[in-house]
C-alpha cells in the first residue's frame, strides 16, 4: 500500500470520504482547508484521509476513510499512524481527532494509536448534521475530542 499527498487537479475521491462524514458540504470545505492522503494499492484507492490546521501547532485528522471491502485489515490504523507521522514532519506539536459517541470501533483504534480522550462535544452531531446518525444501534449524538501530543 502507498500513502500519498492528493494532487490538486485529480478528482476527489467523495464516494469514499462520505464514509467517514454524511455530508457532502463538510467534507468539501474542510478539503478545501486542509490536506487528503490517498491511499493506494494495484492502482485502486482503498483508503483516504484528511489534516486540517486548526490553530498554531495543531492540526486535526478529520476523515479517515477505507473501502469497505478492505475493512478489519489494519488499513485504518496504518493511515492514522500515517497521518501522525506527516504531522510531526510538517511540525505540529498536537493532532487532533474527534469521533462519535457511536463509534465504538473508531473510538478504540484511536487510542490503540496514542490518542487520548480530552474532552466531549455535547450534541455536535445533533447541531450540525440534519438527518440522525445511528451506529452499532446508538443513536451518534456527542463527539468525543482526542489529541496526541507529538
Amino acid at each position: 500500500m502507498n500513502i500519498r499527498q492528493r494532487n490538486k487537479d485529480e478528482n476527489l475521491p467523495m464516494e469514499l470520504l462520505l464514509l467517514a462524514d454524511p455530508s457532502k458540504e463538510m467534507v468539501v470545505d474542510y478539503v478545501n482547508r486542509g490536506e487528503c492522503f490517498i491511499a493506494e494499492t494495484d492502482q485502486q484507492i482503498i483508503g483516504a484521509y484528511v489534516l486540517l490546521p486548526t490553530r498554531p501547532g495543531t492540526v486535526e485528522l478529520v476523515n479517515v476513510a477505507v473501502i469497505e471491502e478492505q475493512h478489519g485489515r489494519g488499513i485504518g490504523k496504518q493511515l492514522v499512524m500515517d497521518a501522525v507521522k506527516v504531522a510531526k514532519t510538517k511540525g505540529y506539536q498536537t493532532i487532533e481527532i474527534g469521533t462519535g459517541n457511536s463509534s465504538i470501533g473508531q473510538l478504540a483504534l484511536y487510542q490503540k494509536c496514542g490518542f487520548r480522550i480530552m474532552g466531549v462535544d455535547i450534541d455536535f452531531f445533533i447541531r450540525h448534521y440534519q438527518e440522525e446518525i445511528f451506529e452499532n444501534g446508538i443513536q451518534c449524538r456527542d463527539m468525543i475530542r482526542l489529541s496526541q501530543d507529538l
